[in-house]
């Protein structure tokens, strides 16, 4: 017989941090899965103990605001290394809180960290042999509100 892990073994791949401008956010308008809006990702940066560089303009968020509160996430970037390599990164998942948080989040408010939560999955794609490693990556994100758009902290699962 064989076991299952009753655990999920994960490092710490690298902290990505998004500028996000919020002001050219499109609203696309009401889905029957929700309202979609597009909030252009304009740069960032991202840090690992095994990569790290920064992220180019022209990514994006493709979020929906669901019927149940919860906002979808689905973003597309592209990062380039220090040593100028390039990879697609992208990533979905949600952002959630309770109903009054979530309102002031989408008049542009800042949230406390304990009044909601991002979690997303994170995927890779490159050419560059020094990282094909990530292209078989799973990872995980945890998120946070800033102002200037979110941090993740990614981590790899192993």
């Amino acid at each position: 017989m064989t076991s299952v892990h009753s655990t999920l073994d994960s490092r710490h791949l690298m902290t990505l941090t998004l500028a996000v401008d919020f002001a050219a956010t499109l609203g696309i308008g009401a889905m029957a899965q929700g309202r979609r809006r597009i909030a252009p990702i304009t740069g960032g940066q991202f840090s690992g103990n095994r990569l790290a560089g920064s992220v180019l303009p022209g990514g994006a968020d493709w979020v929906i605001y669901r019927p149940d509160g919860a906002m979808a996430i689905d973003v597309r970037i592209t990062l380039k290394t220090d040593d100028d390599a390039l990879i697609y990164c992208t990533y979905q998942g949600l952002f959630k809180a309770e109903a009054e948080p979530m309102t002031r989040f989408m008049r542009g408010e800042m949230l406390g960290e304990d009044e909601y939560r991002i979690r997303t999955i994170v995927k890779f794609e490159t050419g560059a042999p020094k990282y094909q490693w990530l292209n078989d990556t799973l990872a995980i994100g945890l998120g946070q509100q800033t102002a200037t758009g979110p941090i993740y902290r990614i981590h790899e699962v192993l």
